[in-house]
């Protein structure tokens, strides 16, 4: 597929295409637009008519508070801003709203809102550019569907865009991080931690800014941006903060992060001198870059949701059963916390970062990495050849990878005939295979409350049900009860049409498609009815016959949505499946 075809596959509208064509001229290169001018004065965008005459780029931000990886953005966009105008630019710098935190929003309804907000992110971003038109922007954030949110922008509105994390955060003392306080809570329940306990690890796991520490979602999307080619080398491992003291009890602001900021800032520039676009750059074998990246580090299974929204919002049709292919030529030769808890993003840029990860691939692999793809500073090649040889520890030799296919697999059967996902890189080796009787809820807060009260034992297969785009609406993450099965060190296996957090491990399958507010198979299962899952051979069923499972179907009233007003309501009426990324219908 050419980038002309996958730009007129995207027409966006009349003014989207104005801007795609002239930029910051629309409002800065008009007589009738002086009324604008003006304002821009009084905003102290330009100083002078002259002024005028230099680019226009926008800082897209999402400064909040309510999130420890966005809560030092302003200090981030405002060096961050400075840079631009020493590169000669007039900067207008804007915020979304709807950062959400997801550990925040997690264990209650506020969960629902978490991966609707995607759309909202890329919603506003549209908007923000779309009513004050710019020569290219560059994006800011760190966490959970921000990231992802920005990414799909960049793809939509196709104008020069660079992305820039807000970087990882230090790890706890103790090597913790939000995973242990969430699996502590499991303890808790289990009495095999005291309230004591959980309050002190509770104090010291989030020692300061920055997406929480393990390879969960945020983290593995900011390291995809650098794969993909739309964030500098460094952008997903150069932690937010440093150390301030020996005793490391206080943290500040890594100056390697600023460092960084200051060169995504050279390569918007860059992007904008050569008219490189988001999909000059977004590609098919961009894609394939990034989940080679994926399964040789065993990312969030999360990345697979919006990665084939991305590729929706580029115009890329990209098949699940392609993931199956990269993964089967991709070793994991990278685990990072919760998949090895010892380890999280730090030690990955200590060792080398994404680029160190990448070279041991593409010299000792078949997995179909492109070197050549072009990204927002010269070619994703350009910082592989640079990179170290794997270190052996935190990134292993291929020759002694973690397992010789990918961190990720995509299983199929009658229980889920459009896929369903699960992260291997998280799963003890005797659970790959496994069988066992149905323990079915149809809410995560209700498998929640059965874990802690002692309903799941050891060889059960919890189904959390009516939690997909639509039926839950918004696939909430299940990080609450899988923590509390591996904190209570209960051996099951757990299967959702929702989703799970990057800081989830063990046999968790996750957006099983269709879902079951959709009429999927998974509607049909009946407590006690067994399910076999065999992660190596990507297969999942479910013990019953065809003929029952239609029957059950078939008496199965259509679904009722759970939220019937606002912005929920809306969202629900609108989401497709999961196996499509969970976008919205055109």
């Amino acid at each position: 597929m050419s980038i002309n075809q996958q730009i007129r596959r995207i027409f966006m509208n009349p003014g989207i295409e104005a801007i795609r064509k002239r930029g910051s001229r629309i409002v800065a290169g008009d007589v009738r637009m002086m009324p604008a001018v003006s304002l821009m004065f009084a905003s102290k965008v330009i100083r002078s008519m002259d002024g005028l005459k230099k680019p226009f780029v926008t800082i897209i931000n999402s400064i909040t508070n309510q999130i420890p990886g966005h809560a030092h953005l302003g200090v981030i966009g405002a060096i961050l801003e400075k840079e631009l105008k020493r590169l000669g630019f007039n900067v207008w710098h804007a915020n979304v709203g709807a950062a959400i935190c997801d550990g925040i929003a997690m264990g209650h309804f506020g969960m629902h809102y978490s991966l609707a907000s995607r759309e909202l992110i890329t919603d506003q971003c549209e908007s923000i550019i779309g009513a004050h038109p710019c020569d290219a922007w560059i994006g800011i954030a760190n966490c959970d569907k921000i990231v992802p949110g920005m990414l799909n922008a960049m793809a939509r509105i196709n104008i020069p865009a660079v992305y820039l994390s807000g970087g990882p955060m230090l790890a706890g003392r103790g090597n913790t991080d939000v995973n242990t306080i969430f699996e502590g809570v499991g303890k808790y329940g289990a009495g095999k931690m005291s309230r004591k306990e959980l309050e002190e690890v509770t104090c010291r796991a989030c020692p300061g800014c920055g997406s929480c520490a393990g390879m969960f979602t945020a983290n593995s999307m900011n390291c995809l941006a650098e794969a993909l080619g739309l964030a500098v080398p460094g952008n997903g491992t150069v932690t937010a903060e440093r150390w301030a003291n020996k005793t490391r009890t206080r943290t500040e602001l890594n100056p390697a992060r600023v460092a960084l900021t200051k060169r995504a800032a050279r390569a918007l520039k860059r992007v904008l001198e050569r008219r490189i676009r988001p999909l000059d750059i977004v590609t098919l074998r961009s894609l394939d870059n990034a989940y080679v990246l994926d399964m040789a580090m065993g990312g969030s299974t999360n990345t697979v949701l919006h990665g084939l929204a991305l590729a929706s919002a580029a115009g890329i049709r990209y098949d699940l059963k392609r993931l199956n292919r990269i993964s089967d030529s991709t070793p994991n030769i990278c685990k990072v916390s919760p998949s090895r808890r010892e380890i999280h993003v730090e030690d990955v840029h200590r060792a080398g970062g994404i680029p160190a990860i990448l070279k041991e691939v593409a010299a000792h692999s078949k997995a179909p990495l492109t070197l050549s793809a072009k990204t927002v500073t010269g070619t994703l090649g350009d910082a592989v050849r640079k990179a170290p040889d794997a270190d052996g520890d935190v990134i292993r030799p291929v020759a002694r990878a973690f397992s010789p296919t990918g961190g990720l697999a995509v299983l199929f059967g009658n229980l889920a005939p459009k896929g369903a996902v699960v992260k291997k890189a998280g799963v003890d080796e005797d659970m790959m295979e496994f069988e066992g009787p149905v323990r079915i809820f149809d809410s995560q807060e209700s498998a929640f409350d059965g874990i802690l009260k002692g309903k799941v034992r050891d060889g059960d297969v919890v189904v959390i049900r009516y939690e997909g785009p639509r039926g839950g609406p918004g696939m909430v993450e299940m990080l609450s009860p899988t923590a509390a099965i591996s904190g209570a060190g209960i051996r099951a296996a757990l299967i959702t049409d929702g989703r799970f957090s990057g800081a989830t491990h063990g046999l968790c399958v996750g957006h099983v498609s269709p879902e079951a507010a959709a009429g999927g198979p998974i509607a049909a299962v009946k407590a006690g009815d067994r399910i076999y899952i065999n992660a190596r051979t990507r297969r999942i069923e479910l013990r019953v016959p065809a003929a029952e499972i239609r029957k059950r179907l078939a008496r199965i009233p259509a679904f009722r949505p759970k939220v019937r007003h606002g912005w929920l309501a809306r969202y629900s009426r609108m989401v497709t499946s999961a196996d499509t990324g969970a976008v919205f219908e055109d």
